[in-house]
């Protein structure tokens, strides 16, 4: 049987004071791991900590902002003095200030790009940095998971998002150059597109259903991250999951839709005639199905 077990591993979940972040330490936790939290400081912070350890679990927390460096580094540095080792990183901090491209403003801009993918930049950063200094230290591979949170609207350029669907394109680029920056020495990169129902995504979700389980709960996502983050995935590397209710997909890397060639260089009319581009390239209102 796969060995999907995380004891005595240590983790380090961002944006771990509600919702996903919270639903993906918790499970974590459940397998054994020790968990170093993030978020803003505050008691939503804490209380999650607290469940952890009323379920028997450890967690030591950092309220700090994820984006900024010394957060990073400090981070790592939190998980190595209270745990002795840092194992796995999942990075999903996030916020959304959305807006028509036309209305934005720049602070709207920066402030989505900035928490979105400078927050896994800098964590992944210090992390893999120290990875690659236990690999030259002791030699060999270690063990190293990080498990970052992209989303579908940067397949799809969300036409009210351009900020928050930037910068999610710009973390599944961050998760494979990493991926393939880091791989060889053991460490493992993968990103999720989770449809989940959380504060976040209240507006786009509406709300839960009154009865009955919720397709879209934080409790889906979270086992596939606690799977990616244990043994049992050491084969899974650079790849984008999509992931809600009963659903897993992994989705393809992007294919080549039509090649024209000519002998020698093309004019702009040689190329009206010979290219046939589809109208519309992605819907803004389309869904990836897995049906």
């Amino acid at each position: 049987m796969s060995d999907t077990r995380l004891d005595g591993k240590v983790a380090i979940v961002t944006g771990a004071a509600q919702g996903l972040g919270k639903a993906e330490a918790l499970a974590l936790a459940a397998e054994g791991a020790r968990l170093v939290l993030n978020d803003l400081p505050g008691d939503a912070l804490e209380a999650t900590a607290e469940e952890i350890r009323a379920a028997g679990g450890e967690a030591t927390t950092l309220g700090a902002d994820v984006a900024d460096w010394n957060t990073g580094e400090g981070l790592v540095k939190t998980a190595l003095a209270t745990y002795g080792s840092l194992e796995i990183l999942v990075n999903n901090a996030g916020f959304t200030r959305d807006r028509m491209l036309f209305n934005m403003s720049e602070e709207e801009w920066d402030s989505v790009v900035r928490v979105h993918l400078k927050g896994h930049f800098v964590t992944s950063r210090h992390a893999v940095s120290y990875w690659r200094g236990v690999s030259k230290t002791e030699g060999g591979n270690v063990y190293g998971r990080i498990i970052n949170t992209s989303s579908e609207a940067f397949l799809l350029g969300s036409p009210g998002q351009p900020n928050y669907a930037a910068a999610k394109g710009g973390i599944t680029a961050l998760t494979l150059s990493t991926a393939h920056a880091v791989g060889r020495i053991g460490v493992r990169v993968n990103a999720i597109c989770p449809r989940a129902r959380t504060g976040m995504t209240a507006a786009v979700f509406g709300a839960a259903p009154e009865t009955g389980p919720d397709p879209l709960g934080a409790e889906h996502v979270s086992p596939l991250v606690a799977y990616l983050a244990s043994p049992a995935a050491d084969s899974v590397n650079a790849q984008v999951f999509v992931v809600y209710g009963g659903v897993v997909a992994v989705m393809a890397p992007p294919t080549t839709a039509q090649v024209v060639r000519a002998e020698g260089t093309w004019t702009p009319a040689a190329l009206a005639e010979a290219l046939e581009v589809p109208q519309g390239g992605f819907s803004a209102n389309a869904a990836l199905k897995f049906d």
